[in-house]
């Protein structure tokens, strides 16, 4: 579970993105949505650790992310909407250092690169890659093990049809074992159904459903109402 207490930040003093929100995710399929601007994105970094609250605190698994950083960031697979990825590094050594991080085999990286089409490639520095190429790097280093928390911007976004079918079938394995993922995506469609909860953001406050409703009809408009932010 992951959890913000009275969490208040702004990348500028003067306009606040959000103050004093509270939030939980649990298990389950969290969909996040709201307007561009709305604060989704904003939100998503400082569950990952990418930002520091100002004030408040984020618990993961009951560990303070900004004080028992490794054991809270151990479980946490971060993909970035716009991928920002150390220049001059090869892909497999950044796989290489996130299978160190989580205790894992080094093969358990070779086999996320080759799943996403990245093995050819794995020898290149990230300045190297085509922008399409640096997200599935940092989703095969996400896949790496079993991560309790998802926290992908637009999963799907600029993958094919093979692609998107297979990072599915990742996430609703690793949500079927247990695992929380809060997804941001405006493509609702892949994700409606196995959604268990919804957040609405608009103008940096937040509007939750906890159990969406199993009612096709209702529960579609509940993702509309958040996504458009009415």
């Amino acid at each position: 579970m992951i959890r913000f207490e009275s969490v208040s930040f702004a990348y500028e003093k003067s306009s606040p993105v959000f103050q004093s929100l509270d939030l939980v995710f649990k298990a389950g399929l969290t969909l996040l949505l709201g307007p561009n601007g709305s604060g989704k994105t904003t939100l998503l970094k400082l569950a990952a650790g990418v930002e520091k609250p100002d004030r408040g605190k984020i618990w993961v698994d009951g560990n303070e992310l900004w004080k028992n950083e490794v054991a809270a960031r151990r479980t946490i697979a971060y993909l970035p909407e716009h991928p920002d990825l150390t220049p001059y590094a090869s892909i497999r050594e950044i796989i290489r250092f996130v299978c160190r991080l989580r205790g894992e085999a080094l093969a358990r990286g070779e086999e996320a690169l080759a799943a996403l089409d990245m093995d050819r490639v794995a020898g290149r520095s990230v300045r190297e890659l085509s922008q399409g190429q640096r997200r599935r790097a940092v989703l095969a280093a996400a896949m790496i093990g079993r991560p309790g928390h998802l926290l992908l911007d637009e999963p799907l976004e600029a993958m094919d049809r093979r692609m998107r079918d297979y990072i599915m079938i990742w996430i609703e394995k690793r949500v079927r074992e247990g695992a929380s993922a809060v997804i941001v995506s405006h493509d609702l469609d892949p994700f409606a159904v196995l959604a268990t909860a919804a957040i609405g953001m608009k103008e940096g406050k937040a509007e939750f459903d906890p159990e969406l409703p199993t009612d096709a009809a209702e529960r579609n408009k509940i993702l509309e109402r958040f996504a458009r932010g009415i």
